[in-house]
């Protein structure tokens, strides 16, 4: 837990230095809103795993919002986490949110727009926050599992498989060489850059 905190914080710090984090939301404690994930979600977006996908899943995240986005004016139902895992998931359907994507894809916008879901459907896509991936599939959070949690569900509901692709969106500094993994830590499969795509095999 120490090796995961001390990363966290070494993660934190050297984007907030670098300018590399949204100066209006300090980090340090959330999954890093960086400069550039507007061009990680294109390059996500570009892959043909989303392209194939009908119906993306993603964490709520600020740097995760153009993923939401691209996800709704793609014509993909989007399944989105409550922050905290507070009022469980949301579904928005995007024949229901045309013209109002952006929108939708913000938090408050998703409650807006959005219903709870009682049942999921099929997920082809998942897609989570990070604060950093290594790339033997490692991924470290805020600290709260609720990324572990919330794909824990997804395989628990019988909704996704070993072979779903699970993503993420970071910055190239946020890719490490190794990250302290435990038993319930769930692994990743992608990892989307303002640069590249990476796949873990």
């Amino acid at each position: 837990m120490k090796n995961k905190d001390k990363l966290r914080t070494c993660i934190w710090d050297m984007m907030e230095a670098r300018k590399i984090s949204n100066p209006e939301k300090p980090c340090h404690g959330r999954i890093p809103d960086f400069k550039g994930s507007k061009e990680a979600a294109g390059m996500l977006r570009s892959t043909e795993e989303w392209k194939k996908a009908e119906v993306v899943f993603s964490s709520p995240d600020t740097a995760q919002i153009k993923v939401r986005e691209y996800a709704l004016l793609d014509g993909k139902k989007l399944i989105m986490a409550s922050p905290n895992l507070e009022r469980g998931y949301i579904l928005l359907d995007p024949l229901k949110v045309q013209g109002s994507e952006k929108a939708a894809s913000s938090k408050e916008g998703a409650f807006k727009f959005g219903t709870n879901i009682q049942r999921f459907p099929g997920v082809d896509l998942v897609v989570e926050g990070s604060v950093a991936v290594d790339m033997s599939g490692g991924r470290l959070g805020k600290g709260k599992s609720y990324g572990d949690t919330e794909i824990v569900h997804l395989f628990h509901e019988k909704v996704i498989k070993e072979d779903t692709p699970i993503a993420t969106t970071v910055h190239e500094i946020q890719i490490v060489d190794s990250v302290p993994v435990e038993a319930h830590d769930q692994k990743i499969n992608m990892i989307a850059t303002p640069e590249r795509v990476l796949r873990i095999f």
